[in-house]
């Protein structure tokens, strides 16, 4: 029987990539062809109760930068908040805010 060679291990961690439990979570709502800009105001205010001036705010910017960030929180809350995003049919990710 031939032994088997024990894998490869890489050792080194790139320090950008670790997660800093001090940094918050943040949700992401990014730009589709699909939905209208009326249809993401109404979310943006149905969802997370936003006045009609900040629903709006946030919807041009999803729409003229590609995304917006909607909600700041601890990372379950914001998963929370990303499911309820596609179940509206928007696209939305959960990631760390950037250092």
């Amino acid at each position: 029987m031939t032994p088997v060679a024990a894998p490869t291990v890489d050792r080194e961690v790139d320090i950008a990539e670790r997660i800093d439990p001090a940094r918050p979570w943040q949700t992401v709502v990014w730009d589709d062809p699909v939905n209208l800009m009326s249809y993401v105001t109404h979310v943006f205010r149905e969802y997370f109760g936003l006045p009609r001036a900040e629903a709006e705010r946030l919807m041009l910017a999803v729409h003229n930068e590609g995304h917006a960030v909607v909600a700041q929180g601890a990372r379950e809350q914001m998963e929370l908040h990303a499911q309820a995003m596609h179940d509206y049919g928007l696209w939305a990710t959960v990631r760390q805010e950037p250092s």
